[in-house]
């Protein structure tokens, strides 16, 4: 009897796929879905039925299912145990901003290779603000985004593998930040601080880009120029 003990202890924890899924597991798997029919990985009959199994599963495990035929699940199962970001920045950041984004009765875009600076704000009034980080240039390791919308929308994308911390809240309207912890240790973490007044503020990740990546592409692109400049 007694040798049956422990192994009563371990079913008692039940392992991840077990646990119940949250709207958040459902909205990853979605995304990965909807991205592998933009590839043109599963036909839009797959696509919908593979959508409808998402939203009538229960549990971790049912949803891995539907994705365990894709690269990006393998991709994301296979992150290391990351390291979580402190909430608030703790390095000095300055309270006057090095650029603003601004939207009145209009919409502002700001998106492509640029430099990040270490603070950023963003208004819309009665518009729409898209700040995408995706392909930014990060020169400071914490970035502080004041994402303010009134009668309006603010749209915040970041690469997949930084950190993403938010503070903020909404009055009638809806402030959501998907909260994301890098495996890599000098990862850029992204805080984004703002308020919804009948409006919306959104900050997630943008799938399949990260910021190695970039940096790759970046460095290659220098090497290239300065073997042409030594040519000469």
């Amino acid at each position: 009897m007694d040798l049956q003990k422990p192994a009563r202890t371990q079913d008692a924890t039940p392992s991840v796929s077990a646990l119940r899924a949250s709207d958040a597991d459902r909205d990853r798997v979605a995304d990965i879905l909807r991205e592998a029919l933009a590839e043109g990985r599963l036909t839009a009959d797959e696509h919908a039925e593979r959508v409808d199994g998402v939203l009538n599963a229960r549990t971790v495990g049912e949803l891995e299912v539907f994705i365990q035929d894709l690269p990006a699940a393998h991709q994301h199962s296979s992150r290391a145990a990351c390291t979580p970001a402190p909430p608030r920045p703790t390095d000095e950041i300055p309270g006057e901003s090095d650029a603003n984004v601004v939207a009145v009765l209009s919409s502002a875009v700001r998106r492509g290779r640029w430099r990040a600076g270490r603070r950023m704000h963003a208004y819309a009034v009665f518009g729409s603000v898209e700040i995408d980080l995706s392909e930014a240039i990060f020169e400071y390791q914490q970035v502080v985004i004041k994402a303010v919308s009134v009668f309006g929308d603010v749209q915040i994308r970041v690469p997949e593998n930084v950190s993403l911390r938010g503070t903020g809240g909404g009055v009638l309207g809806n402030f959501e930040v998907a909260t994301l912890d890098s495996t890599e240790t000098d990862a850029p973490v992204v805080y984004i601080d703002g308020w919804a007044v009948l409006g919306n503020v959104e900050a997630r990740p943008k799938r399949g880009k990260l910021v190695s990546d970039i940096l790759e592409r970046v460095q290659d692109r220098v090497e290239r120029k300065l073997r042409r400049h030594l040519d000469r």
